[in-house]
């Protein structure tokens, strides 16, 4: 018997802004004045953010952490997005859309400090899992979490971040396949910033999209400008309303790209070019939300001057409260290896809390 043709597929990319400002009208998710300065000053919050962050590990006041810079537009829009009764779930790299969803700069020093106390929200209601290093592992808690909304008939979904290198991880694969067999409501949103540490993309996968992996899936997949922060905005937003209505997940590719190191215990010149950056800088998300905002009379050069003072002031009181004294108990991880004290463990911290007075003592 010849051969047939079960189905074909396709893969569509979205974008809506370009690097000049200019926007498709059509396209244009319509967004109010008050929306859009509100989304441009956290992408700026962010951005200023993460500068001053890099300044306080250079100078040994915090420790490493992986910079955002260049992936504002794919944090912050998709943030902005969401519901009140929606999860966030990340990685390491969407201070942005973590600030948004009422997370502190504060917290973020904390934890980058090496004190799991910086975990802790203000509102513990809000729904923003911690910070999550282990690539890809977040995924399978988002498909969870999205699994029990719906056995809750919760009008709610679940937003999940990570990067690039974590679709070649099991936990990526693993996380859609159950989202979709449950038909979940979650939006799995890769931020593809080019490289995984010093892997490039190309040598990651053979897929000419990442987007084409919902195919396997049998889930949406879309590939979008991660520059363009209406395009974000828009294509999380209908893939919300996908995952409010019953229809499952979906998968977003954002392409972006990661301006700074990959972390700062990384260089980045080893392995990737200048003119490769200078390219991607040409791209950068924050001058083309400004100079849309221009074009469209809402902004001008005197409110810029007046937003960045005021977000210096409000970073810098965020370093003071962070350095400000606390109290925090050296030992208080060993609480939390199980869920009831364990001679084993006790034995470590034993020992852990000896080292410290020995080195006390030495000093």
């Amino acid at each position: 018997m010849p051969s047939e043709v079960i189905d074909q597929f396709s893969v569509s990319h979205l974008r809506i802004l370009d690097e000049a400002g200019n926007v498709d009208e059509e396209l244009d998710p319509g967004l109010s004045r008050e929306k859009l300065l509100q989304i441009y000053r956290a992408m700026l919050l962010s951005r200023e953010g993460d500068q001053r962050m890099l300044k306080l590990q250079r100078q040994g006041r915090i420790g490493t952490f992986g910079p955002g810079t260049g992936q504002e537009a794919s944090s912050v829009g998709a943030a902005f997005a969401m519901g009140d009764s929606d999860w966030l779930v990340g990685a390491f790299r969407e201070m942005g859309a973590r600030l948004v969803r009422g997370d502190s700069l504060t917290n973020a020093l904390i934890y980058y400090a090496g004190y799991e106390e910086g975990s802790l929200l203000e509102d513990p209601s809000a729904r923003v899992l911690p910070i999550n290093i282990i690539v890809a592992s977040q995924l399978v808690h988002a498909a969870g979490i999205g699994y029990a909304m719906k056995y809750r008939n919760e009008r709610a979904a679940v937003v999940a971040f990570f990067g690039d290198g974590a679709t070649s991880q099991g936990d990526f694969h693993e996380a859609l396949n159950f989202a979709a067999v449950w038909q979940a409501p979650v939006v799995f949103l890769c931020q593809n910033n080019q490289w995984a540490i010093s892997i490039p993309r190309s040598q990651q996968t053979r897929s000419r999209t990442l987007a084409q992996k919902a195919i396997a899936y049998d889930i949406p997949g879309i590939q979008i400008d991660g520059n363009d922060v209406l395009a974000v905005y828009k294509a999380t937003r209908d893939a919300l309303e996908r995952a409010y209505a019953g229809e499952g997940p979906t998968l977003i590719e954002a392409v972006t790209y990661r301006l700074m190191m990959h972390t700062t215990a990384d260089d980045p010149t080893r392995y990737r070019s200048e003119d490769e950056v200078n390219e991607w800088w040409k791209r950068d998300p924050i001058p083309r939300l400004r100079k849309y905002l221009e074009n469209k009379g809402y902004w001008d050069a005197e409110q810029q001057a007046g937003l960045e003072e005021e977000i210096r002031q409000q970073v810098e009181a965020a370093v003071q409260e962070f350095e400000s004294p606390r109290e925090y108990q050296p030992d208080t991880p060993f609480d939390h290896v199980f869920g009831t004290r364990h001679e084993v463990i006790e034995e470590q911290r034993r020992e852990f809390l000896a080292h410290l007075g020995k080195e006390a003592a030495d000093a």
